[in-house]
């Protein structure tokens, strides 16, 4: 496994397993056959309602906690926010059995953000969070956290994949020492991803499938990937990718897929930004 190191010198994994959409009581299983298969890092959050069985699989899977880089995310969070986030990471880490967490995520970019860090940056102070990050910020909003508080975010996790390659945001984060992970890696097959001819034709050159194709893209590129599968064999094969290495022309093909456009939802979208603004956790 390749390793990226975190601007407080945490090394992250740079392929993990997602665990969005997968249904709580299918969750841990899955988790089960990813450990077996190799995975490392998991990636959950409040908001997905299965951090308990993914727990569940860590505890009983024997690997070495050491060996583990497990990430949560903090959902918005009403006044008073900073006690509030606190409250909601207790929760995390008792639903998913654990001591610590190896990286903690505002999950949006809305309410007391400031109020939700602060509560965050105490408990990376305390240990409790070994680094804190976001997800789905946009440039104006990571640079304005990043300049009026005192840690750096480590991780901005946004939508990123062959279709939306966010070039701008990733020169940003490079910029200023934030790494760039993706969600949504394989578009969920849209636009065609699974079939798509230049992946396809690159994907024949090396013996490896298009999904392999898209997560060597990743990589190479220095983004950290969180694939997700219920399948073993999907699994596996999503882990089977460091073994080859994509040309410089390659790459450039890849990257004139680009169309610039989320393939899900805008999280500026006044009707977004409300619907998630007021959407609350229960528990």
């Amino acid at each position: 496994m390749e390793h990226v190191t975190l601007n407080n010198g945490v090394r992250m994994p740079v392929l993990g397993f997602g665990v969005y959409q997968i249904p709580a009581d299918r969750t841990e299983q899955a988790v089960s056959q990813a450990l077996a298969a190799g995975y490392r890092l998991f990636d959950t959050a409040a908001a997905y309602g299965n951090e308990e069985a993914v727990g569940r699989a860590i505890r009983a899977g024997g690997v070495p906690r050491e060996e583990l880089f497990v990430t949560t995310k903090l959902w918005v969070q009403d006044a008073p926010a900073e006690e509030n986030a606190r409250r909601a990471f207790e929760t995390s880490l008792r639903k998913l059995g654990l001591d610590y967490l190896d990286l903690y995520l505002m999950h949006q970019p809305y309410g007391d953000v400031y109020g939700q860090w602060r509560a965050m940056e105490a408990l990376n102070r305390e240990g409790l969070a070994k680094a804190i990050g976001v997800a789905n910020f946009s440039p104006d909003r990571l640079l304005d956290l990043t300049f009026n508080t005192g840690i750096t975010p480590a991780v901005n996790q946004i939508e990123t994949h062959v279709f939306f390659q966010r070039a701008a945001d990733h020169a940003l984060m490079r910029e200023h020492g934030v790494q760039h992970q993706s969600w949504g890696g394989f578009a969920e097959g849209k636009n065609g991803l699974f079939t798509n001819p230049v992946l396809s034709a690159i994907g024949e050159t090396h013996g490896k499938s298009v999904a392999q194709v898209a997560l060597r893209w990743l990589i190479q590129r220095g983004v950290v990937a969180i694939p997700k599968s219920v399948s073993p064999d999907r699994m596996a094969q999503n882990f089977d990718v460091f073994d080859f290495e994509l040309t410089d022309d390659q790459m450039a093909a890849v990257a004139a897929l680009d169309t610039g456009e989320t393939l899900f939802f805008d999280h500026r979208d006044p009707e977004m930004v409300t619907w998630l603004s007021k959407r609350r956790l229960d528990g």
